[in-house]
């Protein structure tokens, strides 16, 4: 892709419009397949490892952040039209990751924030973010999260 990409900059500046858009084309045909290619590959590395995971819990490890970023986004509103008060997010402490610095963890718990839910580290493993999916970011409920608690009888205190 890339080569193709440089060899139509190059036939371009020769002025060779002809064989540039030709090079241009198959760049952009390679660049499409490497996109297939990856969510291929992404899918995959997700279904194997969530394959024994229970429906609140959701790894992330192996893939890119915007994949991670995707795959919550996802697996919040199907928490949502489950009813699901809660989920577990496998982000992983950046041990892997480059220099040792996590990355989809700040990312989530960034995305956390814009979606207005409150978002924990696990006490007992620090690469595990728990997501309240019926809470507020600031710590309050929802109005709806209320009702639900007082028809359910899980006890709501007002004071």
């Amino acid at each position: 892709m890339a080569r193709c990409f440089e060899q139509s900059h190059l036939a371009y500046s020769n002025g060779d419009k002809a064989g540039a858009k030709n090079l241009s084309n198959e760049g952009k045909e390679h660049q499409r397949k490497m996109g297939a290619l990856n969510k291929q590959a992404s899918d995959w590395i997700f279904i194997e490892n969530n394959k024994d995971s229970k429906p609140e819990e959701v790894d992330l490890h192996g893939l890119y952040v915007k994949e991670a970023i995707e795959r919550t986004d996802r697996a919040i509103e199907d928490a949502k039209r489950r009813g699901g008060s809660e989920l577990r997010f496998v982000v992983g402490k950046g041990l892997h990751s480059q220099g040792g610095a996590a990355k989809i963890k700040p990312a989530i718990e960034e995305l956390m924030q814009k979606h207005q839910l409150l978002a924990e580290v696990d006490p007992h493993n620090l690469g595990v973010l728990i997501v309240q999916i019926n809470s507020i970011a600031d710590g309050g409920l929802k109005p709806n999260e209320i009702t639900r608690r007082l028809e359910k009888d899980e006890g709501c205190i007002i004071m």
